[in-house]
């Protein structure tokens, strides 16, 4: 069990900032959020607790937005199970359902089953569904496949289960990584899984690349990802705002990518380019 710190933020206005919030806090190391009126908790490993990293990020920088908190230190308590408590499916067009193995199945939709841990953040639930959105129109027979910042590997495993050839998933975060191998074998799909970064990318080429990170680390490595796409191959980018688009694609037209498709939820974006 681990020491946790538990974070109150205010947020004004809470929307939507709220959620742009919990999505920049899990690349510092928050791990769990519960939403409030005015604003969210946040839980982070008091060791990770970086205070400066926080204050670093770019909502807190932000003139649009009020961002004010307090932080106590938690009880030691089971916080794998604290989380799971949390976790809800996810739905995507009455197509796919996204659920852990102590949700109810339902037959008629093509089912994900994800055991969560700290892997998954509830910020990341409308870009979830945005990827898988896009990921219903897209073609993966016998593809090779890449899925960075794979979190729980539910998108290289939906990638697999539409077809998929060889699929690479990378993770900077250990949790990550073991629950990846954890959800691949409970599906029966056989993921690459590895921890780190684009910088550990070699020179293998992918028909396809998945990305649902973040503004700053998708501009910093949209170059490295293009270099490990082959030609005629597609990158599906989310994680992202709706003012983070126009920033975005000028970063991809300058390196030759061509934008097939968007779509937005709430204040999230998915891209498709070529």
């Amino acid at each position: 069990m681990q020491n946790y710190l538990e974070f109150s933020f205010k947020i004004n206005p809470v929307q939507p900032w709220s959620e742009i919030l919990m999505a920049e806090l899990i690349e510092v190391g928050f791990d769990s959020f519960t939403e409030e009126h005015d604003g969210i908790l946040g839980y982070i490993q008091k060791e990770l607790f970086d205070e400066e990293a926080m204050k670093s990020l770019y909502v807190f920088n932000n003139e649009e937005v009020q961002i004010a908190y307090s932080y106590q230190e938690m009880p030691n308590i089971n916080w794998n199970e604290e989380w799971e408590k949390n976790f809800s499916p996810i739905n995507v067009e009455d197509k796919v359902l996204i659920r852990a193995e102590f949700h109810e199945a339902q037959p008629h939709l093509h089912e994900i089953i994800i055991q969560p841990k700290m892997s998954f953040g509830t910020g990341h639930h409308p870009t979830t569904h945005l990827m898988i959105q896009q990921m219903l129109e897209m073609d993966f027979q016998d593809k090779t496949v890449l899925d960075m910042g794979c979190g729980t590997s539910v998108l290289a495993i939906f990638a697999k289960q539409r077809g998929a050839g060889r699929t690479v998933a990378i993770d900077i975060d250990e949790w990550s990584v073991e629950n990846s191998q954890e959800n691949a074998a409970r599906n029966g799909v056989e993921l690459d899984i590895a921890q780190g970064t684009a910088e550990n990318l070699g020179s293998e080429k992918f028909d396809i690349i998945l990305a649902n990170i973040n503004r700053n680390i998708l501009i910093s490595d949209i170059p490295t990802y293009v270099s490990v796409l082959n030609k005629g191959g597609q990158l599906l980018l989310s994680g992202l705002c709706f003012f983070d688009v126009e920033d975005i694609l000028e970063v991809c037209h300058k390196h030759g990518l061509t934008l097939k498709n968007k779509q937005q939820r709430e204040e999230w974006m998915s891209l498709l380019l070529e």
